[in-house]
């Protein structure tokens, strides 16, 4: 009898929680996870960490824009999106395995991927955050990857497979490697040191083989280099050029 209050404080005080945050259609597994037949909405109410401890979530998960240091406690596996943009990540630990929509993490202060899931069905967007690499992305995206805003001077640990758009604009790139190998939509990369020759010249795949990316000085252009590996391929830099970073 001791143990069966227990257990009924403890599921009492779950009840409590999911009343607070409208949260419906709850099962409380052995281990003290909930499951949710639904969707979670858990915005904007100033979370500086999740209030419960989630196993499976049949719907979407929503706990963007709040203070969340860490995804501690978040669902395993998630049907539909699963949201936490707009917070104070630092890393994606804790997050879902699975999840079958899209995942949002944009605006928070991630340095690493780390603990990201390996396929995603929609999109994954990272952008706004403080990566300096992509380890630990996802090896598939369904719809568009977006890591624009970033810290990036590789694409090294990119998705394989993007079925939609790759976006890479704002960052610091000064190579192309590690790219997806496939990409079903649009490619950006404006707004990065590689830009200025892969967007203007058609002959790009020539002038990167046979400079090796030597007109390339950190995050300016070697001007003299770029017109002599232009000059190798019959072009040119365009007189109306503005915006970019000489050496």
């Amino acid at each position: 009898m001791k143990y069966l209050k227990l257990f009924e404080s403890f599921d009492d005080d779950i009840k409590s929680i999911c009343d607070e945050l409208n949260i419906t259609n709850w099962t409380v597994n052995s281990d003290g996870t909930i499951d949710v037949d639904g969707d979670v909405w858990l915005v904007s109410k100033e979370l500086k960490k999740l209030p419960l401890k989630f196993g499976k979530v049949s719907g979407n998960f929503y706990c963007y824009d709040n203070q969340l240091t860490n995804l501690e406690g978040g669902p395993n596996r998630v049907s539909g999106e699963f949201d936490c943009s707009t917070n104070q990540l630092t890393s994606l630990l804790g997050g879902p395995k699975e999840v079958g929509g899209s995942f949002y993490c944009y605006d928070n202060k991630l340095t690493t991927l780390e603990g990201a899931l390996r396929e995603v069905g929609g999109d994954f967007w990272c952008e706004g955050n403080l990566l300096i690499s992509l380890e630990g992305a996802p090896r598939e995206v369904g719809r568009d990857f977006n890591c624009e805003k970033n810290n990036l001077i590789t694409l090294e640990g990119a998705p394989n497979h993007v079925g939609g758009n790759f976006d890479c604009d704002g960052n610091k790139l000064i190579s192309l490697e590690g790219a997806p190998k496939v990409v079903g939509g649009n490619f950006w990369c404006n707004g990065n040191p590689i830009f200025a020759v892969y967007c203007l010249f058609p002959n790009y795949k020539s002038l990167m083989d046979s400079m090796d990316y030597n007109y390339l000085r950190g995050n300016k252009i070697d001007r003299k280099r770029l017109e002599e590996a232009l000059d190798e391929i019959g072009q040119q830099i365009p007189d109306n050029i503005i915006g970019w970073d000489w050496i």
